[in-house]
């Protein structure tokens, strides 16, 4: 949280106090260099103490997530000893106004290949324990769901996971789940507000070594990791049509591979061909700049392997395998490859889920859910099966929590397809699901651009886009929300504007939040929000057309339409 104004007297203050306290080597080096900068009269060295000791990272919904590095507004040991330390009395707050057995909470912790993951995790375990919580760490680096599986599965009273996803190579995070009620899904508010009201007081009571610690911790048995690739497995067991299937696999240098590896062999499909540059965990991320399947660039490794073996279909993971990206050849894409969109795999994964839901019988108080930037699509599939639908908060808090879900997405390439398993969004059991798809369309001689084709046919075709404004100046966001609240357009492009839902008043049973719904005359959807993580305005639009290429014509007039309110809007 803001930590005020400050002169550099009390910043200078703060980093020495923060350096008598921190336990890392690295991250004490670098601060006593600054802070003899900034005696000394450097005024860059002067501006970065400010930049790292004018505020504290904040903990929200997502847990804490930033850059690695010396200082409050940094991710590094002492901020982490700070989090445990709340989120442990939080733990046994919770426990104790629920009425909870004299049983000790048991807590997971879980980390990925990121620098200092292992690190920060085992810190988190050894102060857990100290606190008198059954501290249980994973026993190797392993991707998020599976720490979101252990929670259900061992009965926990929450997790935490030490990644960043897909952050730049620099950053890492610490993400918390809850068990009980909330059935091993991401924190929602006001649990985050109390566990970050719990670490302040911890931050300002002192010195973290005055934190007790314990090694009593345990190692959690290699039966859970087991018993997620068995019930993975499951999702998708290889069809007849798999045999002979060629495919690449990124992990991109994450967690991915150790884990999807025995689950393909588990459920029967051909070994992938892998980019063997990005297959192991590297947390330095040598391949790419930005280790985001949705990055340009960082699948180029993928799609240059592909065309060596003339593959079929590739697939990645993000670090921590928890997203999923999908690519399919096209001729006319310059580099012979073409990446699916977030909401084109969710539509067929949400396809296959009331297919089977249907065939089940089992649609009487099933769901269907996504953000509500996501593709309405997902309500057509819904309706035509006779499932519930459901739009969300952005966010798999949110998404996770939909009664009756059978299966939830959102277009930054997240997705629930295994609820009964994971209540969070799991890249490992997505890929499964998505062989399974292209292994039973390949049995009748057909692809994945058939499927897409399809799904078109039997319910509509839908495109969407997104434009993101990055902003220097923040209150450029508030300032165009503002008007645009204060005078709803009547028009967007050609198109006439029919209604908008403004959130911040409450729509349809959703929290409030500062997002602008508004729907077209002729049925497309725009929907505008700032970024909750980057300095950024961004508009999702939606259209549904006739045909593809109808979709497609829809989809580029309404862009135009939505870049031109932007300018006269002053974005």
């Amino acid at each position: 949280m803001p930590a005020g104004p400050a002169d550099a007297v009390s910043i200078l203050d703060r980093a020495r106090a923060w350096l008598a306290q921190d336990p890392d080597g690295e991250t004490r080096r670098e601060l006593r260099a600054l802070i003899e900068a900034a005696e000394g009269g450097d005024e860059a060295a002067g501006a970065d103490l400010e930049d790292r000791f004018s505020a504290r990272l904040a903990f929200g919904t997502a847990g804490l997530r930033g850059e690695l590095g010396a200082g409050s507004n940094r991710m590094n040991r002492v901020l982490v000893a700070q989090a445990a330390a709340g989120l442990a009395a939080y733990v046994l707050d919770r426990t104790s106004r629920d009425g909870a057995d004299a049983a000790a909470p048991a807590i997971i912790v879980g980390y990925d290949g990121r620098r200092n993951s292992h690190v920060f995790a085992q810190d988190s375990a050894e102060i857990f324990a100290g606190a008198g919580l059954r501290a249980i760490l994973l026993p190797r680096l392993l991707p998020t769901p599976v720490l979101a599986f252990a929670v259900r599965a061992l009965g926990a009273a929450a997790g935490v996971m030490v990644t960043a996803s897909h952050n730049p190579p620099n950053d890492n995070g610490y993400k918390v789940y809850l068990g009980g009620a909330d059935e091993g899904s991401q924190i929602v508010a006001p649990a985050d507000a109390e566990i970050a009201a719990h670490i302040e007081r911890v931050a300002v009571e002192g010195d973290i070594a005055s934190l007790p610690r314990s090694l009593g911790y345990e190692i959690a048995p290699e039966s859970v990791v087991d018993d997620y690739i068995a019930a993975t497995a499951a999702v998708a067991p290889a069809p007849r049509g798999a045999e002979g299937l060629t495919w690449v696999y990124t992990a991109m240098h994450g967690v991915g591979w150790e884990t999807l590896s025995r689950i393909l062999e588990a459920a029967g499909y051909p070994a992938p061909v892998p980019v063997p540059e990005q297959l192991e965990p590297d947390g330095t991320f040598p391949t790419v700049a930005f280790p985001n399947p949705e990055e340009p660039g960082a699948m180029d490794l993928a799609f240059a392997r592909a065309r060596e073996v003339g593959a079929e279909l590739v697939i990645a993971n993000d670090p921590d395998a928890d997203r999923l990206a999908v690519a399919v050849p096209d001729e006319s894409a310059p580099d012979g490859w073409r990446r699916l969109t977030g909401n084109q795999i969710g539509l067929l994964l949400g396809w296959r889920a009331a297919r089977l839901a249907s065939e089940a019988g089992a649609t009487e108080g099933a769901s269907l859910a996504c953000s509500l930037v996501s593709s309405p699509g997902l309500k057509a599939v819904a309706d035509h099966y006779g499932l519930g639908f459901h739009a969300t908060l952005t966010g798999f808090k949110w998404i996770s929590r939909a009664p009756g879900i059978v299966f939830g997405f959102e277009e930054a390439l997240g997705y629930l397809v295994n609820p009964e398993t994971v209540r969070d969004k799991d890249g490992v059991s997505a890929a499964v699901a998505m062989l399974g798809m292209v292994s039973e369309a390949r049995g009748r001689g057909a692809g994945l651009a058939d499927l897409l084709a399809e799904f078109d046919e039997t319910f509509g075709a839908f495109a969407s886009d997104q434009i993101s404004i990055r902003v220097d100046d923040v209150s450029t966001i508030s300032r165009i929300m503002a008007a645009l609240r204060a005078r709803h357009p009547s028009v967007i492009g050609d198109v006439a504007v029919d209604r908008v839902d403004d959130l911040l008043e409450g729509v349809d049973d959703l929290p409030p939040g500062d997002v602008l719904r508004l729907w077209l005359e002729d049925g497309s959807r725009v929907v505008v929000r700032p970024s909750g993580t980057e300095p950024k305005l961004k508009l999702y639009l939606d259209v549904r057309g006739d045909s593809a290429a109808d979709a497609a014509g829809r989809i580029e007039r309404l862009s135009a339409g939505a870049r031109e309110l932007l300018d006269r809007l002053g974005g």
